[in-house]
């Protein structure tokens, strides 16, 4: 079974997740993972640019197949939440561009991939992303959403078609 290349992103405005990994069959490595942080007193498109720019250079350097994004939590802070959904918006539309397959889970969904309960916690996601894909080190809370991202979209990706002979 050929392995399949996926980009995960946790969109922020302050910061970005995103984490790459490789998976074959049930088989998870872990490739890549980093942030991506505009700088926070420039103005909002500039901020919303360069968000756009690290997501093609992630791409450019990864080669990834597929992509996927975490779904806007939405807020009691409406401003937050429209803040959250314009970084989200500019990394969708970066995918898109860069014609990668994108698929979206909603923030319980990646943690009940991850962790087993949809009400984990941060820490209890980065534990058990350390654990599943432990040539990723260590990693920071924004990246380590990312990289569970990623593995719920392993998790959740179509199988491929089996042939049988009739």
């Amino acid at each position: 079974m050929a392995a399949i290349r996926i980009l995960g992103i946790d969109p922020g405005l302050r910061l970005t997740g995103w984490g790459v990994i490789e998976a074959s069959g049930p088989r998870l490595s872990w490739v890549a993972h980093g942030v991506i942080a505009p700088d926070p007193s420039a103005e909002l498109a500039d901020r919303l640019a360069l968000l756009a720019e690290g997501i093609r250079e992630v791409i450019i350097a990864h080669e990834p197949d597929a992509s996927a994004v975490e779904e806007t939590f939405v807020n009691i802070n409406p401003r937050s939440t429209l803040l959250l959904g314009q970084a989200r918006g500019v990394a969708l539309a970066t995918l898109a561009a860069a014609r990668l397959r994108v698929a979206e889970f909603a923030a319980r969904k990646v943690k009940q991939s991850v962790v087993g309960t949809g009400a984990a916690d941060k820490t209890q996601v980065a534990f058990m992303v350390r654990r599943l894909l432990p040539k990723a080190g260590e990693v920071s809370a924004d990246a380590a959403d990312a990289l569970a991202v990623a593995i719920c979209c392993a998790h959740h990706r179509p199988a491929p078609a089996v042939r049988l002979n009739a």
